[in-house]
């Protein structure tokens, strides 16, 4: 396999996992339009795919740190397929609950181990994983759309075609999990310790400043769409487009992100990314006008500069918890801002959606607040290839 071949594959087979998140928020208009929910219940659906997703990652990171189990790729992308495309079967709401709630336990399941599979792959370059995590926001930039041809003439019922992503990313997946196979063959079954010692402190500050970029970014991801074809007066197609302007930027977001830290440390391109992105909320929220797409646009790229910066850096600080490390920065952290929407939803039914968005601004300045005692970790060469080496074994339990 040639050398840029295994993060070319993660990457697209991430853009096919992350599609679903993306999902979720594409088709709660229509969930609204055909079974008339409410704002607070409809948000319900995004903490459905939230909740066991957030509870589940960080318990997938912890075996793959004991296990080397590169077959969940295949397995969670199509796990998180056949989910969204049974949600709009049947009219039950606990069902359209249950199918969600199935497909983000898939997306659950792919990320620490993609994870570290593609740091791997990238060898510790910024740069090959500002690819990997764009992979995923391509994803999500390409969710409104799909679901928009997808369901047009024919609502919910054509949901069973929203799988097709899925089968794609499994089979992107395979020719990366038979390298690794075919590596570990080759290798032996040896295994080394883990390299470093663990930086717990900095790894609980970074996950609380990404606990609130994702609270920011999910609640305008659930909202947008109605938020904006409420100000600008349009009809599905101004709402799309807004969701696709905020997915979009963020690809532009993740493969910045990578080249800045090219040249800056990663905490200090985070730190003024947020204090950018705090602005940028302020615009969507505040400022009359189309101009409310530029706003989305710098909003979504503020937000998506750290997105694969901040998984490094939780691995650098927890060296030892690779997956877990994962789990939580590229899991966890991001999928429980769903858990505030209800309460965007609750606030929103009782006021507006200006007023319930408003209180997004804050949220960036307190992720700078935390970047700003974050030290930059040192990153030995060696403990990437060890890691390789480890991960490459033959999958017995890692000592530690």
């Amino acid at each position: 396999m040639r050398r840029n071949t295994p993060i070319v594959l993660l990457s697209v087979g991430h853009a096919c996992v992350d599609v679903y998140q993306g999902c979720v928020a594409a088709l709660l208009p229509f969930f609204i339009a055909e079974r008339a929910y409410s704002l607070a219940v409809a948000s319900g659906i995004v903490l459905a795919a939230s909740l066991l997703s957030s509870v589940a990652q960080p318990v997938f990171g912890v075996l793959t740190d004991r296990w080397a189990m590169p077959w969940l790729l295949p397995v969670s992308t199509l796990l998180g397929g056949v989910g969204i495309a049974l949600s709009g079967l049947s009219g039950s709401y606990p069902l359209t609950l249950a199918f969600v709630a199935l497909s983000g336990i898939g997306v659950a399941a792919y990320h620490p181990e993609s994870a570290r599979v593609a740091r791997i792959a990238a060898r510790g370059s910024h740069r090959g994983m500002g690819w990997f995590s764009m992979g995923g926001t391509v994803g999500f930039a390409l969710a409104p759309l799909m679901v928009a041809a997808v369901m047009s003439g024919g609502g919910l019922s054509r949901t069973p075609l929203l799988v097709l992503p899925a089968l794609a990313g499994a089979a992107m997946c395979l020719p990366v999990v038979r390298a690794l196979e075919q590596r570990r063959t080759d290798d032996g079954s040896g295994t080394t310790p883990p390299p470093g010692s663990d930086d717990v402190a900095s790894f609980v500050k970074l996950s609380l400043a990404v606990v609130f970029r994702s609270i920011a970014f999910i609640g305008l991801s659930t909202f947008i769409s109605l938020y904006v074809r409420q100000r600008l007066g349009g009809g599905t197609a101004v709402g799309t487009a807004a969701l696709t302007v905020l997915y979009l930027g963020s690809t532009v977001g993740s493969v910045l992100g990578g080249s800045l830290a090219s040249r800056w440390d990663r905490v200090t391109v985070a730190r003024w990314s947020y204090l950018v992105t705090a602005v940028a909320v302020a615009g969507v929220v505040w400022v009359p006008g189309p101009a409310v797409f530029l706003f989305v646009a710098l909003t979504s790229a503020g937000l998506y500069v750290p997105f694969s910066l901040q998984v490094t850096l939780g691995q650098d600080y927890l060296p030892s918890r690779v997956g877990t490390a994962s789990g939580i920065t590229l899991g966890l952290t991001v999928s429980i801002g769903g858990l505030a929407s209800p309460a965007v939803g609750a606030l929103a039914d009782a006021t507006s959606l200006r007023t319930a968005l408003a209180p997004l601004v804050v949220m960036p300045l307190l992720s700078w607040l935390f970047f700003r005692t974050l030290p930059e970790p040192g990153v030995p060469r060696a403990s990437l290839a060890d890691d390789a080496a480890a991960r490459s074994g033959s999958g017995a339990v890692k000592p530690g």
